[in-house]
């Protein structure tokens, strides 16, 4: 049977638990259908933070700055996506002193591993350095260890990084993203036309990729 091929742009960002929570649900349903489907996933930056300091800010300023949220509802919002992500295999390890950081040169280095291939590898790395170690991905230290733990070459890292050869990139594609209404992640495009937003559960990214197969094939 010849296998059908589904391009998936992913538009997210390292400090995004729903975007770690979506990739797994996501992979779930792909896994479903490895029979049927072959996927390509090219991921996109978004900057959820900005505008953070080098060392952060503190979650809870943020989300209550960002959202309007209470310390209750914080911790609430926390306690659903540790379980949630307890059935997917993803460890949150959230504190009350935890903090969000800028994620720019995350994202450079992302760009700059889709080169050779290691995009999701590092974008993985990336995700438990934050959300399960508590690292600071803005650091140059984290970043490397990060890079150098999929396989990459940390002084190419380094180079890019210094050289600043991704920079107008990222912002080319952040705004260009930002220019499709993308204002929240994740976001999925599937073909360059079908649009999945959110942290979907496994049935609808499913469902909708079963939708989305049927329309590709009709079209062929």
């Amino acid at each position: 049977m010849t296998k059908q091929r589904l391009t998936i742009d992913i538009v997210s960002d390292v400090v995004c638990p729903w975007c770690i929570i979506g990739y797994r649900q996501l992979e779930k349903a792909l896994e479903a259908r490895s029979d049927t489907v072959d996927a390509d996933l090219v991921w996109h930056p978004f900057e959820l933070a900005p505008g953070t300091p080098p060392e952060g800010q503190l979650m809870a300023d943020y989300v209550r700055e960002r959202y309007g949220a209470s310390p209750e509802q914080s911790r609430g919002n926390r306690d659903r996506i540790k379980q949630v992500g307890e059935g997917l295999g993803i460890t949150f390890n959230y504190s009350e002193n935890g903090r969000i950081y800028n994620s720019f040169k995350a994202h450079q280095l992302l760009l700059w591993a889709a080169e050779s291939g290691k995009q999701t590898d590092l974008k993985l790395a990336l995700f438990q350095a934050y959300f399960t170690d508590q690292a600071n991905i803005s650091d140059d230290e984290i970043l490397m260890a990060a890079v150098e733990s999929v396989g990459l070459d940390r002084a190419g890292a380094e180079k890019l990084l210094a050289s600043g050869r991704m920079v107008d990139h990222v912002r080319a594609e952040e705004e260009y993203w930002q220019n499709q209404n993308i204002t929240g992640v994740p976001a999925y495009i599937v073909n360059g036309k079908y649009m999945i937003p959110g942290a979907q559960d496994v049935e609808t990214f499913g469902r909708v990729i079963d939708r989305i197969l049927e329309k590709e094939a009709k079209a062929a």
